[in-house]
């Protein structure tokens, strides 16, 4: 939900005014007077906090986004496990590909993120791998997950998945939708569920056979997109409905489970507000939520189709930008390499025998069962009829 009577002035010219760029890309600084001292309403210790956080990313991005990029590039699943539990890394079940699942709703823009990611990461060029605009009415409809390898390698060992947007009001099966994502594993142009279908109706057609032949992936680690603007013009209003959606996707149980952490927490759509407003909803979110405002929390202005011109704004001159998407991402795997169970061992395997073997006989005894009650049965009828 957008303000309806925002009408933002158009921005200046950055080529008549090289100002505008360094406010656009640092735009919390606009929060201080020009001699560095505080603006006159006096910022909460959680926009403090916010604004502290902002600036440690403006300061390492200029030195660290290379860096960062250069270990993502390298990145091999594992790469970041360290010792808990007092096993090994040999005797730990590390997948060969780690899978980042990007959750939201319709019209966050999980698609520009991948997008944003293709760019800053894949260093060649923007492509719209995905989709960013979609007709009226058809926004944020993505019909099937999709795998993306952002870094364009063979050899590195991760991927993101791009999912369909939720509904607000169909969180009972979006959130069942989502539990077995996290269950069952995901598949690259695995069908999503329409608005409209039934969440315990299983998929069906050529799409769901072809989708089949994909590798299932385990889900390692979530990245929740959520649009910042539209909350924050919601809870204005008096609209709780997003925030509660987000809430219950957040601490979604099957999340817990299968990843053993929070997810990290992506605000979109960021720059459509002020200054203030963006601060301001981005603690709102994060207090609603029952989370740090600047731990796992990232506010990173999407790509859209603007061509590589758009591109090539982001990746060279808001360094800031790029860097806390990389960021996000790199906490992703880190994670993920913390998440990891151990190898089951050959006691766990017996057991696994064992039960199965246990539950074969029961069926087989419950047959036997069974059958002999049926001809006992027929031998007493056939007794009564002579």
């Amino acid at each position: 939900m957008r303000n309806p009577t925002a009408s933002p002035s158009p921005p200046p010219s950055e080529a008549d005014d090289p100002d505008a760029a360094f406010s656009r890309f640092y735009w919390w600084r606009s929060l201080q007077d020009p001699d560095g001292s505080e603006a006159p309403s006096t910022p909460t210790p959680s926009r403090l906090r916010v604004v502290k956080e902002l600036e440690r990313l403006a300061l390492v991005a200029h030195e660290s986004l290379d860096e960062l990029r250069h270990r993502l590039l390298g990145y091999r699943a594992g790469d970041l496990w360290f010792p808990a539990g007092g096993i090994s890394r040999q005797e730990t079940d590390i997948p060969p590909v780690i899978t980042v699942l990007l959750l939201g709703f319709a019209g966050t823009g999980k698609s520009s993120l991948v997008n944003l990611m293709y760019s800053v990461l894949g260093r060649s060029g923007f492509v719209p791998f995905a989709q960013t605009s979609s007709p009226a009415g058809r926004q944020g409809r993505t019909e099937f997950l999709e795998e993306h390898n952002v870094l364009r390698s063979m050899h590195n060992g991760f991927c993101v998945f791009d999912s369909r947007g939720l509904d607000y009001d169909r969180m009972e099966d979006g959130l069942e939708e989502v539990s077995e994502w996290m269950d069952e594993g995901v598949r690259h142009r695995q069908p999503c569920r329409g608005a409209g279908s039934s969440a315990r109706v299983p998929l069906t057609g050529s799409a769901a056979k072809a989708a089949k032949r994909f590798v299932q992936r385990c889900v390692n680690c979530v990245m929740l997109v959520l649009s910042l603007s539209e909350i924050y013009w919601s809870y204005t209003a008096g609209d709780f409905r997003p925030l509660e959606a987000a809430r219950e996707l957040f601490h979604a149980p099957s999340i817990k489970n299968n990843c053993n952490d929070n997810p990290i927490l992506v605000l979109t759509h960021g720059d459509e507000l002020t200054t203030e407003q963006r601060i301001d909803g981005r603690v709102k979110i994060c207090e609603y939520l029952g989370i740090s405002e600047t731990t796992g929390v990232y506010d990173i202005m999407c790509l859209h189709e603007q061509g590589s011109h758009g591109a090539l704004v982001i990746d060279e001159m808001d360094p800031v930008n790029a860097y806390a998407l990389t960021e996000a991402l790199y906490r992703a795997l880190l994670i993920a390499d913390r998440s990891h169970p151990p190898k089951p061992n050959v006691k766990d395997w017996l057991l696994l025998i064992l039960s199965w073997s246990m539950c074969s006989l029961s069926a087989f005894f419950a047959f036997l069962a069974y059958f002999c009650s049926k001809l006992a049965k027929a031998h007493k009828d056939h007794h009564k009829l002579r």
